[in-house]
């Protein structure tokens, strides 16, 4: 093979030697040679290692395989091959050209790097995270907590099909009333922190949720699986139990900061992954045993002191178990239907004289509310 010509940088200084390049009589290195080098050099084949950010095809950049204090062993001088005889040689018959060499240890290093930094986001999603949105959630001012509310059920509105904002709100006017007319029975009199946002969705799915801010959102698939307006009573009151204990703003706190974290790590810093995962979450929201047990026993109480009997709260749940399906909320994450049941039936055994929450006429205008 003839001589190639190529440059050569020693890494130490900033000067271009124009050298040229040949195979040693026994093919076991390169010999570089140039009117400016103090005298030829040898470089072994299987030292040579090619530079991975070479982009252009014409050129190839080669240092070698050296002891050095840097990520890499590498000889911090370079030679650029411009010879395309010479430079195809060297892709086909030199396997480690491009082998990635690293210090012995390396891998150890990484694998304790990576595993102390999954501890770190172990402990900052399991821990930190939740222990700052119990905080949060106790200082966030009322009017924050409402835009953000109102954000995220915007977000929930798009994840069940709306095109639009407000494409999916049922606004039939004497739904509307029979709905207003629910929630003033139940709250009427109670001290309540938030002004509830009360609104229904045109889907199928069984469910209800609440977000923070008092955003309540009925979902007309409950409407329709409901036997009477009491069962819907009783829902709602629970819905509303998760916001005035801030459940909604605590859970909401929490999987954003979840999702930021998740976000910054998988490289998405736009936000909107965080809040979709917000919405998505509160929909399918899996509060601790002990915030649902206090839920049910506000809403039971909320239903007492309306005078609105509990057990079409009790037959609500007796009918998830019949229907045998799994609901987001209601059923696959929340406590045993059966025994949710059994606390609301004794609870209504020993209440006092009750009445619907609202006439016949008002119940159909409700479950037609997005017809």
């Amino acid at each position: 093979m003839q001589p190639g010509q190529a440059q050569f940088f020693d890494g130490l200084t900033a000067g271009r030697h124009d050298v040229q390049v040949a195979l040693t009589g026994d093919r076991m290195a390169l010999e570089i040679t140039g009117d400016t080098l103090p005298a030829p050099l040898r470089w072994p084949l299987m030292d040579l290692r090619a530079l991975a950010d070479t982009a252009r095809k014409d050129r190839l950049t080669l240092t070698r395989k050296a002891e050095s204090d840097d990520e890499a062993p590498r000889d911090p001088a370079r030679l650029i091959l411009q010879d395309a005889e010479l430079i195809d040689w060297m892709r086909r018959t030199r396997p480690g050209l491009f082998k990635a060499d690293l210090h012995p240890g390396t891998w150890k290093k990484l694998l304790t790097y990576a595993g102390g930094a999954a501890v770190a986001s172990a402990l900052m999603l399991f821990v930190i995270l939740p222990a700052m949105a119990d905080t949060l959630a106790r200082i966030i001012p009322v009017e924050r907590e409402v835009a953000f509310g109102k954000t995220v059920t915007a977000q929930m509105e798009r994840i069940l099909g709306a095109s639009k904002l407000g494409g999916l709100r049922c606004d039939d006017l004497a739904g509307q009333a029979a709905l207003q007319k629910m929630l003033t029975r139940l709250t009427d009199g109670q001290e309540m922190q938030y002004d509830i946002q009360l609104q229904v969705f045109d889907h199928e799915m069984v469910n209800a949720f609440a977000a923070p801010g008092g955003q309540v959102v009925i979902i007309d698939g409950l409407l329709q699986q409901a036997r009477g307006p009491d069962e819907v009573a009783g829902v709602l009151a629970h819905e509303i139990a998760h916001v005035e204990s801030r459940d909604a703003t605590r859970h909401a706190l929490r999987t954003a900061g979840s999702a930021g974290l998740l976000s910054m790590l998988l490289g998405d810093f736009t936000g909107g992954a965080a809040i979709a995962l917000v919405g998505e979450h509160l929909m399918t929201a899996a509060y601790t045993r002990e915030a649902e047990a206090a839920a049910d026993l506000f809403a039971l109480q909320m239903l007492d002191d309306a005078g609105v009997s509990a057990i079409g709260f009790a037959r609500f749940f007796d009918d998830l178990d019949d229907i045998g399906i799994k609901l987001p909320a209601y059923l696959a994450t929340h406590p045993v239907t059966a025994q949710r049941a059994a606390q609301a039936r004794g609870f209504a055994g020993a209440q006092g004289a009750t009445s619907p929450v609202l006439t016949d006429a008002e119940w159909t205008a409700l479950r037609n509310i997005c017809r």
